[in-house]
């Protein structure tokens, strides 16, 4: 178990989605939903939803640990994969299923505030229209020419850059006041310490 990740939160996060779309949803939309919505919630409250370890690959953003558990992967541990196997089915390939009732005990309410504003507003688009708007904003944006021309297909994301608004359009979740966004990043700071 990686340390600081909220595996059940993560699962739960995953089955939240899948509800909004009938109970099965694909494993890029998913994953872009949770990167905007723990983008949200960071940029309105200080601290992401999940905690987790985010990479820039050529799809976007993605939440490295939480993408373990939305597909069939040989890094997860055991207590894991056994959790994620009760809520989730993984095994068709890019495609997941819930199998059970989303539970919302391991979130705040903002969390859940967040998810919800984050479905209302991209729950719409399909997977690769998702990563086509994941590719506008500054977190990935920066690392855009080396994810096109260089030998790597990954690099690791700072959750300061989800603090940049991108240089062209915003969607409007995104656009916080100023001193909104600079108490944000103080509270992100004090959050980070340990």
């Amino acid at each position: 178990m990686r340390q600081g990740f909220p595996y059940r939160k993560a699962t739960q996060a995953i089955n939240f989605f899948a509800g909004k779309e009938q109970g099965t949803i694909s494993k890029i939309k998913v994953l872009k939903l949770i990167w905007l919505a723990d983008r949200f919630h960071l940029r309105q409250y200080g601290r992401p939803i999940l905690n987790d370890v985010y990479f820039a690959l050529p799809y976007g953003p993605v939440a490295s640990n939480t993408k373990n558990l939305a597909e069939q992967s040989e890094f997860l541990p055991e207590s894991e994969q056994g959790y994620r196997d009760g809520c989730l089915d993984v095994s068709v390939k890019n495609t997941i299923r819930s199998l059970q009732a989303f539970e919302a005990t391991p979130f705040s309410p903002s969390d859940i505030d967040a998810m919800e504003k984050v479905y209302v507003v991209f729950g719409g688009l399909k997977p690769m229209e998702l990563s086509e708007v994941s590719h506008q904003y500054p977190e990935w944006k920066r690392f855009e020419s080396d994810l096109k021309n260089g030998p790597f297909s990954r690099f690791s994301m700072s959750y300061t850059d989800f603090f940049l608004d991108p240089e062209q359009h915003n969607a409007p979740v995104f656009e916080q006041q100023k001193p909104l966004l600079e108490e944000s990043l103080e509270a992100f700071a004090e959050y980070r310490q340990p």
